[in-house]
């Protein structure tokens, strides 16, 4: 895998990473070249300055030929600092570059030419001996131990010799060392407070862009999963993109359950056509049968056996003519508009049903003298959603009406205890023959949903361990097909 196919959540911290260790060590080693440009210019300002000073002090005392007090000049230095000096020694030479006195005699005798101290002062030698009028001469080998500063003594035109102050490279170094190794401990300090700082925002901020990342490319499943608002709530652009899924998931939430409405709401007309269909098919034979049983009944004299035959007939007929009656449900019926009377006759109708299973009924209505809506027809809803609540809350269960309604709405909910209805069989509900228990012939929901569709309402349900409810909505001014007559 090629680093730029990194995720990101570890792309920006070694990104940021990598820019702050580059910013230190360019910060780093412009201090540390600083520092060094620093100490030469202090350690050749320094020569300089001491060097003219002794070169001056020195000129009276060669002019009178005074040796012992030229030694005690540049041995001043070290006896007045007899620790570690940078200066390594101090040597002056004579008008032919012989040593006329020197800081360290054991190692520099007396009248020995300068070029036969050694390799370095023999370069030094051939310098002088090039640049005769030079003012102040520096010599800096890399690689050599010592830097070297000559200086003229000289007053009024007159030059008596040369003043040689050698400084030890190794005392420089260690000086050196100790910038060195503060600027690389503050580096790392620095380094050691940044990088997991870094780190940290990096990862904090690719969380809710992986997570915006992985939800979106769930989204072809039909996986629509929300983010907490708290994993990233800040206003920036990491946060916008954060709150710009929330909003395409609200919207895609929205649109799904649109489109599942639609396509519950066409299967659910399509089927109410198909089953009106077959029961205006099938009403006509069916009372033909009848009629003929009918009239077998009153002038016909059958036998025992055939009698006994033909009201087992007349009751199967009469039942085929009942569910037959339950498909053609029609929200243009002749009804005078409800009142608090009719759900008080609900209450007498259901009660039988509600003391034979020994179940607790809640009663609350808040409605007006009358309501425009077909009474018959809201009476036939209330009916068939209260004995299926009085039927699943089973022996000893709760059963709950609420009804109330306002200038625009009438409101039904009814809740019940008893066993909770799964996903599948909620979004089953309200599909013709579709049955939760043993009893009934799984139409009376559907003919709930029917009749409230076709009244311009909505019916929902949902269930928890608690209890499951059902709300009824009605808009109190139909429309004018469903427009309601005085009976």
């Amino acid at each position: 895998m090629r680093l730029f196919d990194l995720s990101l959540r570890f792309k920006l911290p070694l990104w940021g990473g990598g820019l702050i260790v580059a910013t230190a060590l360019a910060l780093s080693t412009s201090y540390v070249v600083q520092a060094w440009d620093n100490l030469n210019h202090d350690l050749l300002q320094n020569a300089e300055d001491v060097g003219r000073t002794t070169a001056h002090a020195l000129f009276p005392v060669m002019l009178h030929d005074e040796v012992w007090a030229a030694f005690e000049m540049v041995s001043l230095p070290f006896t007045a600092n007899p620790g570690t000096p940078l200066i390594a020694s101090q040597i002056v030479l004579d008008k032919a570059r012989n040593v006329y006195v020197s800081s360290h005699p054991q190692e520099h005798a007396l009248l020995s030419p300068l070029a036969s101290l050694g390799p370095d002062f023999a370069a030094l030698d051939r310098e002088l001996l090039t640049d005769a009028n030079s003012s102040v001469l520096v010599r800096d080998v890399l690689g050599a131990e010592h830097i070297y500063v000559a200086l003229p003594i000289v007053s009024d035109g007159v030059r008596l010799g040369t003043l040689i102050v050698s400084y030890d490279k190794s005392l420089l170094w260690q000086r050196f060392s100790l910038i060195l190794g503060r600027s690389v401990w503050i580096s790392l300090l620095v380094l050691l407070v940044l990088l997991p700082i870094t780190a940290y925002w990096g990862r904090r901020m690719m969380l809710p862009m992986r997570l915006v990342t992985e939800r979106i490319s769930r989204i072809g499943s039909g996986e629509l999963e929300s983010l907490d608002p708290q994993l990233y709530p800040y206003r920036d652009e990491v946060g916008q993109l954060f709150i710009a899924y929330q909003q395409v998931l609200s919207k895609l939430r929205e649109k799904a359950e649109f489109e599942r409405e639609m396509v519950k709401s066409e299967r659910m007309a399509a089927v109410g056509r198909l089953t009106a269909s077959i029961a205006h098919e099938i009403n006509n034979p069916l009372g033909g049968m009848l009629n003929a049983i009918s009239t077998l009944k009153r002038h016909g004299s059958p036998d025992p056996v055939t009698q006994k035959t033909v009201s087992l007939l007349e009751r199967g007929l009469s039942q085929i003519r009942e569910t037959v009656a339950a498909l053609l449900v029609e929200a243009k019926v002749k009804s005078r508009p409800l009142s608090a009377a009719d759900l008080d006759d609900v209450r007498i109708l259901i009660t039988p049903a509600a003391h034979k299973q020994a179940t607790r009924l809640a009663w609350t209505v808040a409605i007006g003298d009358t309501v425009a809506l077909p009474s018959t027809l809201v009476r036939q809803v209330l009916i068939n959603l209260l004995l299926n609540a009085i039927a699943a809350a089973g022996r000893g269960g709760s059963v709950a009406l609420q009804a109330t309604a306002n200038a625009s709405h009438l409101v039904l909910v009814v809740e019940n205890t008893g066993q909770t209805l799964s996903a599948e069989q909620l979004g089953r509900l309200f599909e013709p023959f579709t049955r939760f228990s043993e009893s009934g012939n799984g139409l009376g929901l559907w003919i709930c949903y029917q009749i409230v569709v076709q009244l311009g309402g909505t019916i929902a349900a949902d269930s928890t361990p608690d209890c499951t409810r059902f709300t009824v909505n009605f808009p109190v001014n139909p429309k004018p097909e469903h427009a309601i007559h005085d009976a």
